[in-house]
Formats: structure tokens, sequence, C-alpha cells
């Protein structure tokens, strides 16, 4: 399994100096749908719909500070909203979370837990041995998962060798996961800084070990 060097690009840097980025590299196998995390789920989203309300959650530490890091990039976080955003709004509004596959159900319960937008490559699938989190471009292409083309510019994004694999707003179509992905990269993404993340990632990688069998797992903090 390969290890990716993962960094921040000077104008990211520039824009938002608190990121913090914390990747994990792990053997997994995925299945179609696992019903002991669905209802670990369900009584999650039982909990958090008690306690916040759509409203609430732009106070969020982690979620203010991302919509605030769009701002500086140069997109409107609310025309293109992260997507731990989107899906904490989704549970509020007493709608479910859309049910994909074992691997991008956990990493969305993750997202949910901890605020932080969190992307799922299947690691395979990038090109290169590295990835540089920079700051997207006018007509830069990408293909965003189940969007279709997706206007990045202002937009903080991931580039492999080949271009853009991910947003805090949508994955790349590209490098996404599926039932065959074997390897994977799971970035969670902290514009708010470190104040919390090694609890958020742990509990990710704990849903990864109880759930998709993942061993030889790295764990790398970058910023």
């Amino acid at each position: 399994m390969k290890i990716l060097d993962i960094r921040v690009s000077d104008e990211l840097k520039s824009a938002w100096p608190q990121f913090k980025g914390a990747a994990v590299f792990a053997e997994v196998k995925n299945t179609a749908y696992n019903e002991e995390l669905w209802k670990k789920i369900e009584s999650f989203t039982e909990l958090y719909r008690s306690r916040y309300t759509v409203d609430s959650i732009k106070e969020m530490p982690a979620i203010q500070a991302t919509r605030q890091a769009y701002k500086k990039c140069g997109k409107d976080p609310s025309r293109y909203r992260p997507s731990s955003e989107a899906l904490c709004r989704r549970i509020l509004r007493g709608l479910s979370l859309y049910q994909i596959d074992t691997l991008v159900d956990l990493i969305n319960l993750a997202s949910i837990n901890s605020g932080h937008s969190i992307g799922g490559f299947d690691l395979d699938k990038i090109q290169g041995d590295s990835l540089v989190l920079g700051i997207g471009k006018a007509g830069e292409p990408y293909e965003g998962i189940g969007r279709g083309t997706l206007n990045i510019e202002g937009m903080p994004v991931y580039r492999d060798a080949v271009g853009g694999v991910g947003t805090p707003t949508s994955d790349n179509e590209r490098t996404k996961l599926s039932l065959d992905t074997t390897h994977l990269l799971a970035i969670m993404n902290a514009y708010s800084g470190n104040d919390g993340l090694e609890e958020s990632v742990n509990f990710m990688i704990g849903l990864l070990k109880e759930f998709a069998e993942a061993k030889d797992i790295r764990l790398v903090y970058f910023e």
C-alpha cells in the first residue's frame, strides 16, 4: 500500500493558515450494506436531532470555520455547501442519510460526528505519489460524484498528478470509492485547527476497524 506525500499549498496557507489535515491510509473490505453500522447511524441521528437545529449547526466551530475558509478562498458556502454541513442539515430536516456502501456510509457518520468534511478516495486510483491542497481555478475541469461538472473556482481542492480529486463539497468521480476498493485514503479536513481533531480521527478509525475490517492503518497529520 502506497503512502502519499500530502501537503498544503502556499496559496491555501495564506488564505486559511489555521488548516490542519489528518490522512488515514488503510487496507479495507467494502460491502454494499452493513446492518450494524446502520443501527449505529440511526441511534446517532436520534441523539443529534435532540441536540441541534438547522440554525444552531452554523455555529459549530468545524462547520463555521469551513464556511469562513470558503469565503477566504473565494467561494460562497451557502451556494456550494461543504459536505459536512450538507449532511448535518439533511438529518436535522428529518431526512435519512443516503445509503451508498459501507465505506461511504461510515465516512458520512464520521463527518457528522466531527463537523469536518472528509474526503474518501480509492488510493489505487490516485495518480502519482502526492496530493497538494490548493484553490480551484476558473474553468478547471472537475466531475463531482453524482453532480456532473462542478465549478470549483475558489474552492479548496486536492490535486494529484492528473488534476483535482477532492473538495469539501464533493469528491471526484475518478477516484471515488467502490465495492472493489481495497486501499482507502480518508482525509479529515479541519479548517478549525487541532481542537478535537485527534478524537474525531480516532472515532473514524474505530468505525473502519469495526465495519470495514481495516488493517495496516497509517495515520498522517499535515498542515
